[in-house]
C-alpha cells in the first residue's frame, strides 16, 4: 500500500519542475470527474483539484475551460474555494516542490484551513495558520502581530529535525521549505538506517539577527526571545566578565528561579550551574558565592520576576559579545593560534577567541571578508582581496550555521545601504 503522500507525489512532483506537464494534470484530474458516479472518487478528485490549483495555475489556453469547470460546479463544497487558490496562485510564482504532508493531511479531512505549531525560545508555543500560498516573510509577520513585537526585523523561522536546526530563506513558501528540509533528513537517514523512515521536526521563531535590541525597549521581545536566547550562552561561559558582574547576575537568576522567595536562600549552593557561568564556578568557594549572592539577592527587594529578567539583559548587553552566536572549530590556517578556536559571529562582523582565555585573536568586519562557503564538515573563508587574501580553514559540522548567519548580516548591510542610496536620490 502506498501512502497518500507517495500518490501525491507520483501526481504534482513532474508538473512542480516541468511546466509543460501542467495543464495535462488539470486536464486528467477535470476528466476523471466527468460523468463519475463514484461518489468517493468524485471526492477524492476535488481533494486532489483543490491541492493542483494551490500549486501552479493552467496555461492561458487552458485557464478559461478550468475555470468554467469550477464556476459550473459551485454547489461542490471544495469549488469556490480551489476557484480562489486558482485566483491565487495566478498572482504568485508556482510552488517549486509538490505537496508537504501538512496540507495533505489537512485536505483528507476535508479542512480547507491548515495548521501549524509553532515554538519559541521560552519554552512556549502557538498555533498559527498557513496558508498554500504562506511565504516565511508573511509568516514572520504574522507571528510578531500576533506577539505585539515592536518589530519582526531580525526575526526568523528555523526547523529542527534529529541532527540540524535550519533557517528558513524568507522569500520561499513555507511548505516548500519544510519539504526541502524534511526530504533532505529522510534521504541522510534512508542512507544510513535503509528502510522506510519517518522524520520527526519542530518550527521555531526566533531572534537570529541581533542589531538595535536595546533591553527594556520591547519587553515581549525581551521576555520569549532575548533571555531564554541570552541565558544559555552565558552560563557557557562564552562572555569576558568581572566577579562582581557575575554575583550580580546570578543574584538577578536566583530571583528569577526562586521568584524572589527569600526562605530559598539555603539552596543557592545546590543551583549554582543556574546561575553562575561554568568555567567560573571555581573562581570562588560555594559558600563564598553564597555570601556574595545574598547581598546582592536583598538589593532586589520589590522587583518581579519579568524586571529581574530584563536587569539580566541589561547587564550583558555592555559587553561587545552580547547578541554574538558561538562555534567552536578546529582551524587549520593560523600556525600560531590554537587548534580549537571560538569564533563568536555578530553585526560587526566575525571574531575569532582563545576558548579559554577569551582573549580576541583576530577581529574580521564583514567588509573585509571577500568570500565564504561551507560544507558538511568545514568552514572556509578569504580575508582581505580574493586575489592576496588571507584564507581561514576550519573544520567543523556547523559550518553551514555559519554561512548562513554571515550571509544574513551581510545582505542585512546591503539592503540599508541599498534603501539609504534611494532616500539620498529622492531627496535629490
Amino acid at each position: 500500500m502506498q501512502s497518500p503522500l507517495e500518490l501525491t507525489d507520483q501526481i504534482f512532483s513532474p508538473p512542480a519542475k516541468h511546466e509543460a506537464l501542467r495543464d495535462e494534470i488539470y486536464c486528467q484530474i477535470m476528466k476523471q470527474m466527468t460523468s463519475n458516479n463514484n461518489r468517493f472518487s468524485i471526492e477524492q478528485g476535488w481533494q486532489l483539484l483543490w491541492l493542483c490549483c494551490g500549486l501552479f495555475p493552467p496555461s492561458q489556453s487552458l485557464l478559461r475551460h478550468a475555470q468554467k469547470f469550477l464556476e459550473s460546479r459551485r454547489r461542490e463544497p471544495l469549488a469556490s474555494d480551489c476557484l480562489q487558490r486558482l485566483q491565487s496562485s495566478l498572482r504568485t510564482d508556482p510552488r517549486k516542490l509538490p505537496p508537504h504532508q501538512v496540507e495533505v493531511d489537512a485536505i483528507q479531512q476535508n479542512s480547507t484551513q491548515i495548521f501549524h505549531k509553532i515554538y519559541f525560545p521560552n519554552d512556549t508555543d502557538e498555533i498559527f495558520e498557513v496558508a498554500t500560498s504562506t511565504r516565511i516573510r508573511d509568516l514572520i509577520q504574522n507571528i510578531s502581530k500576533n506577539l505585539k513585537l515592536a518589530s519582526a526585523d531580525g526575526f526568523s523561522i528555523f526547523v529542527k529535525t534529529h541532527d540540524k536546526v535550519l533557517s528558513l530563506n524568507d522569500a520561499d513558501y513555507f511548505f516548500d521549505s519544510l519539504r526541502q528540509i524534511t526530504d533532505w533528513s529522510k534521504q541522510a537517514k534512508r542512507i544510513k538506517e535503509g528502510g522506510p523512515v519517518n522524520i520527526v521536526y519542530h518550527v521555531f521563531f526566533m531572534r537570529k539577527l541581533w542589531f538595535n535590541v536595546i533591553p527594556g525597549r520591547d519587553a515581549k521581545a525581551d521576555l520569549i526571545f532575548h533571555y531564554p536566547q541570552e541565558l544559555p550562552k552565558y552560563l557557557r561561559g562564552y562572555h569576558v566578565c568581572t566577579k562582581e558582574e557575575m554575583v550580580n547576575i546570578a543574584a538577578l537568576l536566583f530571583w528569577v528561579k526562586v521568584s524572589g522567595d527569600k526562605n530559598q536562600i539555603a539552596m543557592i549552593p545546590k543551583v549554582l550551574k543556574e546561575l553562575v557561568p561554568g568555567d567560573q564556578l571555581k573562581a570562588m568557594s560555594e559558600n563564598e558565592w553564597r555570601k556574595n549572592i545574598v547581598t546582592f539577592f536583598n538589593k532586589q527587594a520589590g522587583m518581579t520576576v519579568e524586571e529581574a529578567k530584563i536587569a539580566f539583559l541589561k547587564a550583558v548587553c555592555r559587553w561587545p559579545t552580547f547578541g554574538c552566536a558561538f562555534f567552536e572549530v578546529k582551524q587549520t590556517s593560523e600556525p600560531d593560534f590554537p587548534d580549537i578556536v571560538r569564533i563568536a559571529i555578530s553585526k560587526t562582523g566575525l571574531t575569532i577567541m582563545h576558548p579559554k582565555t577569551k582573549s580576541v585573536l583576530a577581529n574580521h568586519p564583514y567588509n573585509k571578508i571577500a568570500n565564504w562557503c561551507s560544507g558538511s564538515t568545514y568552514f572556509h573563508m578569504t580575508v582581505g582581496s580574493l586575489v592576496k587574501g588571507n584564507k581561514f580553514l576550519c573544520e567543523t559540522s556547523l559550518g553551514y550555521k555559519m554561512d548562513d548567519l554571515i550571509t544574513s548580516y551581510v545582505n542585512m548591510y546591503l539592503r540599508e545601504r541599498t534603501m539609504q542610496t534611494r532616500g539620498q536620490r529622492y531627496n535629490m
